[in-house]
């Protein structure tokens, strides 16, 4: 591996990137033949296969798979190294690239507009995803921080806390449990029709959690929507209730718009955290902009009534 290239790791990277040797071309600006010939190259120098045809595509083996991931490392550390460069030669600037949970949104864009007072010269880029996506983003090094409710495992991180997360069953005022004064049991909840997050949403794994011992086999009727505000508008509309983040629903509460259910065993308080990968060095943008959240994030969590 020593006497490849990052012009063959390239070529390869596109080719499993796009699917074919024609897109992977336009994507580098050379001929299809040129493509073909780094990969070949890369495959005579490794001694086996590294990307196969599956129908009218490229796919990646095994091996082309491990160095996919490999390449993506080195991309990742010329990069830091561009930025750490640049850092030096404009002191107290840099870039951050920091990824947030779609729940998190209701707080984070706050949180970092604060931080960008304090240091204006730091170029921040803002992901915004589901739970996998920002996972995903953490492990091909897209980003050099997240906020979430629940760290990886799949991979070793770091994660700091930076305050509770809290998370309720919200209903229309209309409801006829929204003015229930004492405790609702959750089994009272069995033929309610339940607005609900996509797989891969934290919000929807807690759910599915805390109702898994009050459902057992028959799971509750279910309306899959891919957004909070959608799940919100719909609650107030009388389509349904739903497992929702606290901190999504905090201005409408207040205005009497949703009401809170008050159902045994809620709310559940989880906590929200600053993540990054253990092995991924921050630089001094970086570590600053962590710093922030970890001794301030707790400040821009929305205050919520009646919690």
């Amino acid at each position: 591996m020593r006497h490849t290239t990052l012009k063959q790791l390239r070529s390869l990277a596109a080719v499993i990137r796009t699917g074919t040797v024609t897109a992977a071309s336009n994507e580098m600006n050379v001929t299809p033949p040129a493509i073909t010939a780094q990969v070949k190259a890369l495959e005579d120098l490794v001694g086996i296969p590294l990307i196969e045809r599956v129908g009218d595509r490229f796919k990646p083996t095994a091996a082309g798979e491990e160095i996919a991931t490999t390449l993506a490392r080195i991309e990742a550390l010329l990069s830091e190294c561009g930025d750490a460069l640049a850092e030096l030669k404009d002191a107290g600037s840099g870039k951050v690239a920091i990824g947030v949970v779609s729940t998190a949104k209701y707080f984070a864009p706050k949180a970092i507009a604060a931080f960008r007072r304090e240091r204006p010269r730091v170029d921040i880029r803002l992901f915004v995803g589901n739970r996998e996506e920002l996972i995903h983003a953490l492990k091909n090094y897209e980003i050099d921080l997240a906020i979430m409710g629940r760290p990886p495992r799949e991979f070793e991180v770091e994660a700091k806390s930076i305050g509770d997360h809290p998370q309720v069953i919200i209903a229309a005022p209309d409801h006829p449990l929204a003015d229930r004064d004492d405790e609702i049991d959750p089994t009272e909840l069995a033929n309610e029709t339940f607005l609900v997050r996509e797989d891969g949403s934290g919000t929807r794994t807690s759910f599915e959690a805390f109702m898994v011992d009050v459902f057992h086999q028959r799971p509750p009727h279910e309306i899959e929507m891919s957004s909070n505000e959608t799940i919100k508008q719909a609650v107030m509309a009388g389509l349904g209730i739903a497992f929702i983040s606290a901190h999504t629903i905090a201005l409408e509460v207040e205005i009497g718009q949703l009401k809170i259910l008050k159902v045994k065993g809620l709310p559940i308080r989880r906590q929200w955290f600053v993540v990054r990968r253990t092995e991924k060095r921050l630089l001094p943008a970086a570590t600053a902009l962590r710093d922030f959240w970890m001794n301030k994030g707790g400040s821009f969590l929305p205050k919520v009534p009646g919690l």
